[in-house]
């Protein structure tokens, strides 16, 4: 047989385990091998070599499975195969997910003034920094931290400051007033740990070598420099709140009774990541800048290379290297020669979840001290006053999530892109900018339009986006946002809508409207209790939180529903007003309702706008008649 026909033999390469590898091997010698190969028997010495080649195969096919397999987010089962993909995909794991419980949080302040005009004394209001740290009093505590700070100088319908009397003097005057709010807290205890850092190292790591950690609190280092937890190296911007006052900004500041916060970015160099190890130890990772000359002498501009300006001076060769990029603060600097001091929170999980009113212990707190023109004895009085309490149980803690879950969660993780890419994602992520910063109630977005040229008509802008958006006032009244909420709504949706999108913020329309209902009663029933139970359900529907920009008003589901009401027989009539009276405090945008109205429906004007009833008890109705 020459070498031509040997390299034409026939081998299949689709047998994967033991028993077809060994058939194939036996078919393959009886065919090409037929006088050396003949003796097939079980104890034979060529059978056992043939074996031992098939379980060679057999086991390379099952590692070369399992490497694919561990390859494959949606196949994975090693642990830590499957936190290094769910990272890779945006999606941080957790060992334990921590509880959350809301807190009530109490302190009193004297009372100023005399008669009708005894006031609460806000120069005493504290403010409570975050991280305040809260236990149970059982013998083995469980811890909570708040998330947000406590100002009990600032008070809006999102975050109200309660003032209840707490103490008057024998001539009946008030003394003390107590003052409540609530605050979010999440369970964990605060723990620190310090590392020591030498000569720089290009991405250098530290392991926190405990469980059940939750969070990474704070990171600062011996020169007081605060470092920044970022979802990947490479993002240099984070956001950062500044108190709104006059000194940060002028204009804005007249505001800050709703709007306490600026959201503002701020570009660090000092930034980390985190990531689970598969023994649960939480690995934090700084990045590869170790140079202290500027980036731009470090990399030279491509621009200039090799082009031969006379102001360009080349120092060294190491100059235009590209492994020089991986010593730029691109993708952030590596500590060195300091001190770290790292701050974390370890949870329980399922073990968080306590009963209601059993958080009564605060362990820690920093509070800032008020105006300087407060009496120091009286304010001591104020601090020790201080007290917390937790009205409802903790909820949501978990022990370790199962692998299905981590999966499942980084899969979705991933779908969201952490992007504004739909509808629904850029009014989901004005509802989930922080209250501090303003609250929006409602939310509405369509594709911005221009004239066209040529008849005039209105052509849709591929590159714009129209953003309506209101608030609420203290009587849960639809108003529209200030200058201060849309500011920071506009810094808030650039870490999330798209390069190319460009947002208007602007204010829909309200227009207020007045309902009148004819109602025929059942007989033998209260003709009042059944009006008052008809209005009392309008009053929900109508309700400010039911109704969305641009939703019609479809009058055949209220009369449904309110045919429904106990005692009513039938809903003669429904019919719907505009009111325009600005001294009255309605909103004096004109609407022909009449004319709007087609088929049992009432549609919203071409302009995005929403209907409000503004006061429910007056401007809404209802009467009794005869069929």
């Amino acid at each position: 047989m020459n070498i031509n026909d040997r390299q034409k033999k026939a081998v299949k390469y689709i047998n994967r385990d033991f028993a077809e590898n060994r058939l194939a091997l036996i078919n393959f010698l009886k065919t090409y091998f037929p006088n050396q190969f003949n003796d097939f028997n079980e104890a034979s010495p060529q059978m056992g070599l043939i074996e031992a080649v098939s379980y060679v195969g057999d086991v390379l096919s099952f590692h070369t499975d399992i490497q694919l397999q561990e390859s494959l987010l949606y196949h994975a089962e090693e642990r830590i195969n499957l936190y290094n993909l769910a990272q890779s995909l945006g999606y941080k794991a957790k060992t334990v997910v921590p509880a959350s419980v809301e807190l009530d949080v109490y302190q009193l302040v004297p009372a100023i003034g005399s008669g009708n005009n005894t006031r609460p004394d806000f120069r005493y209001g504290l403010y409570i920094d975050a991280n305040m740290q809260v236990s149970t009093t059982d013998n083995d505590p469980i811890y909570f931290r708040t998330t947000d700070a406590v100002d009990f100088r600032f008070s809006s319908s999102f975050d109200p400051t309660i003032i209840t009397t707490y103490s008057v003097t024998d001539s009946g005057e008030v003394e003390y007033y107590l003052l409540r709010k609530k605050v979010k807290a999440v369970s964990g205890e605060l723990k620190t740990a310090t590392y020591t850092f030498g000569e720089p190292k290009q991405y250098d790591k530290i392991v926190i070598p405990e469980n059940n950690i939750t969070e990474i609190v704070s990171i600062r280092d011996s020169d007081n420099n605060v470092w920044y937890e970022v979802q990947y190296l490479a993002q240099d911007m984070i956001q950062q709140s500044i108190r709104n006052m006059p000194y940060n900004d002028a204009y804005l500041s007249k505001y800050r009774s709703s709007v306490p916060y600026l959201l503002s970015y701020k570009q660090t160099e000092r930034r980390f990541v985190t990531r689970l190890r598969k023994d649960d130890f939480l690995e934090i990772q700084f990045g590869g800048g170790m140079s202290a000359e500027a980036d731009e002498e470090i990399v030279p501009n491509p621009m200039n290379v090799g082009i031969g300006l006379n102001y360009f001076e080349r120092t060294a060769d190491v100059s235009i290297d590209p492994m020089n990029f991986l010593y730029t603060k691109t993708y952030g600097s590596a500590p060195s020669n300091t001190a770290l001091s790292v701050q974390y929170s370890v949870a329980a999980g399922l073990g968080d979840n306590v009963n209601a009113n059993t958080i009564t212990r605060i362990v820690a707190s920093t509070i800032n001290n008020p105006a300087d023109s407060t009496d120091p004895v009286v304010l001591q009085t104020i601090r020790d006053s201080l007290s917390i309490n937790n009205p409802y149980s903790a909820f949501g803690g978990q022990s370790r999530k199962p692998l299905e879950v981590i999966r499942e969660e980084s899969m979705a993780n991933f779908a969201a892109q952490n992007r504004a890419v739909t509808k629904e994602d850029y009014i989901l992520r004005c509802f989930a900018m922080p209250a501090k910063y303003g609250a929006i109630s409602k939310a509405y977005i369509e594709a911005d339009t221009q004239l066209g040229s040529i008849y005039g008509d209105r052509q849709p802008n591929p590159y714009s986006l129209n953003l309506y958006v209101l608030s609420y006032d203290a009587n849960k009244n639809f108003v529209q946002c200030n200058e201060a909420i849309k500011e920071n709504l506009r810094q808030y949706m650039r870490g999330y809508r798209l390069m190319t999108d460009a947002i208007n913020i602007k204010d829909p329309y309200i227009i207020n409207i007045g309902i009148d209902v004819e109602v025929v009663v059942r007989p033998n029933e209260n003709s009042n209790e059944v009006l008052l139970r008809v209005a009392n359900r309008l009053i929900e529907i109508m309700d400010n939180d039911n109704r969305q920009i641009n939703e019609p008003l479809i009058i055949s589901n209220l009369t449904s529903v309110l045919d429904r009401v106990e005692g009513v027989q039938s809903i003669q009539n429904i019919q719907f007003t505009n009111l325009i009276d600005q001294n009255a405090g309605y909103s004096g945008n004109v609407y022909d309702i009449r004319t709007a109205t087609r088929g049992g429906v009432i549609y919203p004007p071409l302009d995005p706008s929403i209907f409000e009833v503004k006061y429910p008890k007056v401007d809404i109705r209802v009467r009794a008649t005869d069929i």
